[in-house]
């Protein structure tokens, strides 16, 4: 080993293991053209900038590629994690320009799909490789996604080879919507292969009903049911529906979304995490993202509420003098933090092994990003301008911190990408976030700033 240490799981990792989960680039292919200097730009073309850069980083490593999902600095080499990929694809199409980079990770996910070194049965992996690198221990990774041997570069440095509902679907979403803007039927048809996986491996019949959590990476069956994956299912499975006509999806999207509202706690206006088991809901932590992705998935006023306990619970700001906090001298952030349990982080010891402490104030900054969205399909008195603010705080964070990054050893364009977040933060679930510039946080940011929401069938 190197000694250096190895980095932090992020949520859409632990499944792999087994334990649950300048210039701006033209569109098209990756040929750059000088429009004006990045730093000049608006923060949306900045922030399309980053995913441009991520997505171009190996170039002598082939034309069939997906998006880098970290910077170089966040320690997990040229990992492309197939959740982020699909959020770049759905960025893309929102903003002007993204077809055909949109169009591209979506072919490289159908050759993932196609390609896969174990399998033919429609799944994806959590994450792939898209560039050569030597890993911690000395041993070279010297492909790109497409392997010598034409199959796809799964990560299995990291054990990121088990596949997740959640990750699936939001693949399945983005093809969906790939489907949907342009017309070609491979894109369904890819879709629509993800949908039929999860239905025979997620589907469930205990008492709690909806769709379990996927399987590791020896393909063993997981035995957690997530909030979540069911509400990213609803958002799947009715964009299926309207897209086959076929009423088979209907019904799958009901039992997802009868799982969700099992999880909701009218008392308090939130949604619980999900559960262990199927029979038992799972109280502690309670994460952001089923209090605001409920919202985009099921737009249900009984439930919207929801917004108003993640805006007010998991508020943080991060300010210079917080204790173990990154963010420089002068310098503060406004947003939400990852869960309850972020909240209470023990301060004092790292958040893993060879990692730092966290700050409890750190900000989530793909969850901000979640939340302004909803807000903004809420629309609500105070709504807007809530959500206004909290888009100003992401883009000061995208001209202010994550500086001097680099993806594939390459500079970014200045002030290009947004960090996970603003200090090191504790999500409770047995991981933490950092401030390294990061496709997904990038991709919502975008989704947020064009009011494009995903989870809408």
């Amino acid at each position: 080993m190197t000694g250096r240490p190895r980095p932090p799981l992020s949520r859409r990792t632990l499944i792999g293991t087994g334990l649950g989960a300048a210039v701006l680039t033209a569109a098209g292919t990756g040929t750059a053209r000088a429009v004006q200097p990045a730093s000049a730009a608006p923060a949306p073309r900045r922030a399309q900038a980053f995913l441009a850069a991520a997505m171009d980083a190996y170039p002598d490593h082939g034309t069939i590629r997906l998006t880098q999902s970290y910077t170089d600095q966040a320690g997990l080499f040229s990992t492309a994690f197939t959740y982020d990929n699909a959020l770049a694809i759905l960025a893309h199409l929102a903003c002007p320009a993204g077809e055909s980079r949109a169009v591209a990770l979506g072919d490289a996910l159908l050759y993932a799909q196609a390609h896969d070194p174990v399998h033919d049965d429609g799944r994806l992996r959590q994450a792939y490789n898209v560039g050569p690198y030597t890993f911690y221990d000395g041993s070279p990774q010297p492909d790109g996604f497409v392997k010598a041997d034409g199959t796809a570069n799964v990560g299995t440095q990291f054990g990121f080879t088990g596949t997740a509902v959640g990750d699936m679907a939001w693949a399945g979403i983005a093809l969906g919507a790939l489907a949907g803007r342009t017309g070609e039927r491979r894109f369904l048809t890819g879709a629509v292969r993800i949908g039929e996986w999860i239905e025979r491996v997620g589907r469930t019949d205990e008492p709690l009903g909806g769709y379990k959590f996927g399987v590791n990476g020896a393909d063993e069956k997981l035995p957690f049911t997530s909030t979540e994956h069911n509400t990213d299912l609803v958002g799947l499975f009715g964009r299926l529906a309207r897209l086959t006509g076929d009423r088979v999806w209907r019904e799958r999207r009901a039992r997802a979304r009868a799982f969700v509202e099992k999880m909701w706690e009218p008392s308090g206006g939130f949604f619980y995490t999900g559960s262990n088991d199927g029979v038992t809901i799972n109280k502690s932590p309670i994460p952001e993202d089923t209090q605001t992705w409920t919202h985009l998935a099921l737009a249900s006023r009984a439930h919207s509420r929801s917004l108003d306990w993640a805006a007010t619970e998991l508020a943080v700001l991060d300010t210079a003098d917080r204790p173990n906090s990154t963010v420089p001298a002068g310098q503060s952030y406004e947003g939400v933090t990852f869960s309850s349990a972020s909240l209470l982080a023990n301060e004092g010891a790292p958040i893993a092994e060879g990692q730092p402490r966290p700050d409890r104030n750190g900000v989530w900054f793909e969850g901000t990003a979640h939340l302004a969205l909803a807000l903004r399909h809420r629309g609500h008195s105070g709504d807007e301008k809530r959500a206004r603010r909290l888009l100003g705080s992401i883009e000061r964070a995208q001209d202010l911190l994550g500086d001097a990054q680099t993806v594939g050893g390459t500079a970014l364009p200045a002030r290009s990408g947004v960090v996970s977040a603003s200090s090191p933060l504790d999500t409770g679930f047995g991981f933490g976030y950092y401030p390294y510039r990061h496709t997904g946080a990038t991709a919502w940011y975008l989704l947020a700033a064009a009011r494009a929401n995903p989870l809408r069938a």
